[in-house]
């Protein structure tokens, strides 16, 4: 008798849950269609017209794959792809996203746990007195239970994780088009510096040399001191310009190692092309596919999101369902270890429980309604990617393309001024125009060619920033 109260206490132990009827809130989740804008009531919605469903995703092995290496290789800068390569395989933000993806799929075989027995085995010496006799007991209980997933409520909590991990596979995407896009700006800003400080260190030279020869015209009377000013005042301007430039380029150099998982320290060390023969070879669409937007890695993330929401949504409904578990008990006990494992002394029983809660507080209705407004901020967050993306694809294009067409006027407006600077160079060597008139035209000419170069390799930062726009579908 002692022993079939121990076994029946055991099993009772661990049957307790809690339900509310099945048939009181006997609705569907609701969902979307990918890719499409519906205007749909409120009652529709929730009554699951839309069937929301994409495809699984799954970790990329090659990362190069993530950043499309053949459309870096346009800008023909063997430099740049080995920047490219470095950042791929050491960038820490980038192992980190990959962690992340790992957490997110322990999270989904912790949950999936979730679906399948669980079984536990202990052992429980103990010693008593019961009846007048004292004695001492060896026991090894063996419990196996099971919750019964009669609506599906436990796969659909594994399936939600699971939007979780493969939204973290899209956050990995995203990252390492974003890093390659970060490396691609900083390497091209740092070469644009080049060429401006190498055309600055050109332009303070001529500013000294102009300052001299007004300095020499001054003592002679011949320039008023207000002009021997002004043309001191614009030497240092020159030279505080040069020195900001350069601090940039320094700083745009620690950048870059930090991009590339390396230490700051060794910026010496990081070669780049000559501003001269960097260029880019490839060619930019005018127009860009509907589809490629719908295949960015932060539109997929916002689609599996939502995916998510109606998921919770339905789990929020099956919390009210009735929750059936079942349970199993083996238990061994003996007063000598033994002679334990007999079935003179085994004690085994199998059960199962239901048990329908009557007042929560309103807390799983107020659950649901919640998941609810958690679906459609998501919607709406969704909707929002939607608009978004399209928006970024189409400010990057007119970028490129006006940008273009401005570099087009700047170019002819250098060649027009180099006209003028051979003229003038002319006139100098007939004697007719003094060497400070040809500092002069010679100055606005460097100040003309940095023009060009600023939109130039402005032109390059819009090509990446396309790239980076189109998630590297180029």
């Amino acid at each position: 008798m002692k022993k079939k109260l121990l076994a029946l206490t055991l099993l009772i132990s661990f049957l307790g849950t809690n339900s509310v009827s099945a048939a009181l809130f006997n609705k569907k989740t609701p969902v979307l269609n990918a890719g499409t804008e519906q205007n749909v009531s409120k009652n529709d919605k929730y009554n699951g017209k839309y069937n929301f469903k994409t495809e699984k995703i799954k970790p990329q092995k090659n990362k190069y794959e993530y950043v499309n290496m053949e459309w870096w290789k346009q800008f023909n800068d063997e430099y740049l792809n080995d920047y490219i390569v470095r950042a791929v395989e050491n960038n820490k933000d980038l192992k980190m996203a990959s962690l992340v993806i790992d957490e997110y799929y322990q999270n989904v075989r912790m949950q999936r746990s979730n679906e399948l027995p669980a079984i536990a085995a202990g052992f429980v010496p103990g010693y008593g007195h019961a009846f007048g006799q004292t004695s001492g007991n060896f026991g090894v209980p063996i419990i196996a239970s099971y919750e019964l997933d009669l609506w599906g409520k436990n796969h659909n909590k594994t399936t939600s994780v699971r939007k979780l991990y493969e939204a973290s596979i899209l956050d990995e995407q995203a990252a390492y088009i974003a890093i390659a896009s970060a490396v691609g700006s900083v390497y091209v800003s740092i070469v644009k510096l080049d060429a401006l400080i190498d055309l600055q260190e050109e332009i303070v030279s001529l500013r000294k040399e102009i300052a001299d020869i007004m300095q020499v015209s001054n003592n002679e009377g011949i320039v008023s001191t207000s002009d021997l000013v002004k043309a001191n005042k614009a030497y240092i301007v020159g030279t505080t310009d040069l020195v900001d430039l350069k601090k940039e380029r320094t700083k745009l150099l620690h950048q870059l190692a930090v991009l590339v998982g390396d230490s700051p320290n060794n910026i010496e060390e990081y070669k780049r092309t000559d501003y001269h023969s960097f260029a880019f070879s490839g060619e930019i669409p005018e127009t860009v596919s509907s589809e490629i937007v719908m295949k960015r890695p932060d539109y997929l993330k916002a689609e599996k999101m939502l995916e998510k929401a109606g998921i919770d949504v339905r789990v929020a409904r099956k919390e009210m369902f009735p929750k059936i578990n079942l349970g199993g008990l083996l238990f061994f006990n003996n007063k000598y270890f033994s002679s334990m494992f007999t079935t003179s002394n085994m004690i085994w029983g199998f059960g199962g429980g239901i048990i329908q809660p009557l007042f929560q507080g309103f807390a799983l209705t107020a659950n649901l309604k919640a998941k609810k407004i958690a679906y459609e901020r998501s919607l709406k967050n969704y909707e929002k990617i939607n608009l978004t993306s399209m928006q970024e694809v189409n400010d990057t294009l007119v970028s490129v393309n006006m940008d273009k067409d401005k570099l087009a006027k700047q170019k002819e407006i250098q060649r027009l001024e180099q006209e003028d600077f051979k003229m003038t160079q002319l006139k100098y060597d007939e004697g007719v125009i003094a060497k400070l008139d040809l500092d002069q035209q010679q100055e606005n000419l460097l100040s003309v060619q940095k023009m060009v170069y600023v939109t130039e390799y402005g032109c390059m930062i819009d090509y990446i920033n396309f790239y980076k726009a189109v998630a590297a579908q180029v």
